[in-house]
């Protein structure tokens, strides 16, 4: 597990595909990584208006949520998070949940160097991306990330000395072949408060707590992953690629 001195001098951009994911794998990092002094940056990939399962309060199965309360659940989060920027890219209906009809090609562009907190500008030490998963845009933004942080020429553009994908609730229902196995861990053990406080703040994607993704699951999922490592809380990575 990482330090606070090491953690401390980082400078942290994380890809999140959408509002809540970011929660989800590594609310308690950003927040321990700001404690400390370091920097963090979210990038948010889609939001859109959506209609999707949940209690609407007449007694419907689903719900429609608007792009406004997406976005303003998201700013909350990174007010608590203490985020030093964040930045969405796209908002249109036609994206959200289907970043797999963008072309790889527009979003490695965005994520590499023409986005407002693009890799290039921003020039991270660590990248937190999204694992894949069965949902159409975290697979298709993992891809493109993983693209957009290849080696090159140090010269001419950025390399990233570590680049993570991050844990999410839902990756227990996946292929055996592509099941998330962490080989980093995070202690977020004084912060596991801030992170559920977090997913109660994304109020719109709340659900009972036997849902994988409630904030009773993810408490619990949280602390099974602190229990992996013998501390209370902590938050599982997948090292991509580690450069000291």
């Amino acid at each position: 597990m990482w330090g606070d001195d090491f953690l401390a001098q980082q400078r942290v951009l994380v890809i999140t595909p959408h509002a809540d994911d970011e929660t989800y794998g590594c609310a308690g990092s950003i927040a321990r990584i700001k404690s400390l002094g370091g920097e963090v940056y979210v990038v948010l990939a889609t939001a859109s208006d959506l209609v999707h399962f949940g209690e609407d309060g007449t007694g419907a199965q689903t719900k429609l949520v608007s792009l406004e309360k997406r976005l303003s659940e998201f700013e909350a989060v990174m007010r608590l998070l203490k985020v030093d920027d964040w930045d969405v890219l796209f908002t249109d209906s036609q994206t959200h949940l289907a970043l797999d009809t963008v072309p790889r090609k527009e979003l490695v562009r965005l994520l590499e160097s023409e986005g407002r907190l693009a890799i290039d500008k921003v020039r991270p030490t660590i990248v937190m991306i999204p694992a894949v998963s069965y949902n159409q845009d975290h697979e298709a933004l993992f891809h493109a990330c993983i693209t957009a942080t290849r080696p090159g020429v140090p010269e001419q553009r950025h390399l990233v000395p570590f680049v993570l994908s991050y844990d999410n609730t839902s990756l227990f229902w996946n292929f055996d072949h592509e099941r998330f196995n962490p080989n980093l861990y995070i202690d977020v053990s004084e912060f596991l408060g801030t992170k559920i406080q977090a997913m109660r703040m994304h109020s719109s994607q709340v659900r009972p707590p036997l849902y994988h993704g409630s904030p009773e699951s993810l408490q619990m999922a949280t602390q099974l992953r602190g229990r992996e490592v013998s501390v209370e809380a902590a938050e599982g990575f997948v090292v991509h690629r580690a450069l000291f």
